[in-house]
């Protein structure tokens, strides 16, 4: 795989709402830090997210809680790239907050448009391209009417152009559509993920709602990072088609659908193209349900 020649567009495109996007993304949360929570070379990683976009990535998630003490993936985004590219689309999320000190809160409803305003002030941004409302627990969590209903107040007040979620469920997202459109849908998924989630994927893309996993690399490594238990059946696709293991499970993330984004982060400017590489890479029927099965 000639990688050096290879661009987002590969992938194929999707539209989020209004704004069409490659199916290949850039995730900015390995931006601030190193594995080991060391800070990330601040020329380094703007020079990855200037290549990104030279290889054709125009979609890039963020969140204005992807800090370390001396980073801030929304600021280094906004030095990277501003004044930014008219198909640039920049999606972010709220709910969760950081405090200076790393510790977690959740916001009430009332909250969520000094977040908003935050990602605005961080990003220089008149409005935001998409947010997604993420949700604390997947699994517990009962009504998302209200936190959503204040989003969709500042979508109507022109501070917002698209609505999310993420990390949530079916019920959830039919709550949200019962307030305002929905254009996409972000939770964990890769291979090895249960049936519900395969199921949840599916049902997006009957909507017309874009689905984007995020750990479609990391797998169970999840924020720490891509882990090394690869099964057999990973390694030896990956070794048949001369590619990583890494770049398979995007290969496959994006055969799960037209509907299916990417958005694999990283702060190294080797795995960005092979990265973007894996959205040239096609699976066989037969590949895809042998992956789909584990």
């Amino acid at each position: 795989m000639t990688s050096e020649t290879i661009t987002a567009a590969a992938a194929g495109t999707w539209q989020l709402g209004d704004l069409p996007v490659n199916r290949l993304g850039f995730g900015s949360m390995r931006l601030t830090h190193l594995a080991d929570g060391s800070p990330s070379d601040r020329e380094r990683v703007t020079g990855v997210l200037r290549r990104a976009v030279e290889l054709g990535v125009n979609h890039i998630d963020t969140a204005a809680f992807y800090f370390s003490p001396l980073r801030s993936a929304n600021e280094l985004i906004n030095r990277a790239l501003a004044p930014y590219a008219e198909d640039l689309v920049i999606t972010t999320k709220v709910g969760p907050g950081r405090g200076p000190d790393g510790e977690w809160w959740w916001a009430e409803p009332g909250q969520l448009r000094g977040q908003v305003e935050e990602n605005l002030r961080q990003l220089g941004r008149d409005n935001l391209d998409v947010v997604n409302l993420r949700v604390p627990r997947r699994e517990t969590t009962g009504s998302i009417a209200e936190h959503f209903g204040a989003l969709a107040d500042l979508r109507t007040a022109g501070l917002i152009r698209h609505l999310g979620i993420s990390n949530a469920r079916p019920d959830h997202l039919a709550e949200a559509r019962a307030i305002a459109p929905v254009v996409c849908v972000q939770n964990p998924y890769g291979i090895g993920s249960p049936a519900e989630d395969h199921a949840f994927l599916d049902a997006c893309g009957k909507q017309g709602i874009a689905f984007v996993p995020f750990f479609a690399i990391a797998g169970a490594g999840k924020e720490a990072g891509a882990t090394a238990e690869d099964g057999p059946e990973v390694s030896a696709l990956a070794k048949a088609h001369g590619v990583s293991t890494a770049q398979l499970r995007l290969a496959w993330t994006l055969s799960r659908g037209p509907h299916v984004l990417a958005i694999p982060g990283t702060g190294n400017p080797d795995h960005l193209v092979e990265n973007v590489a894996a959205g040239s890479l096609r699976l066989t029927a037969e590949e895809v349900a042998l992956l789909n099965a584990l």
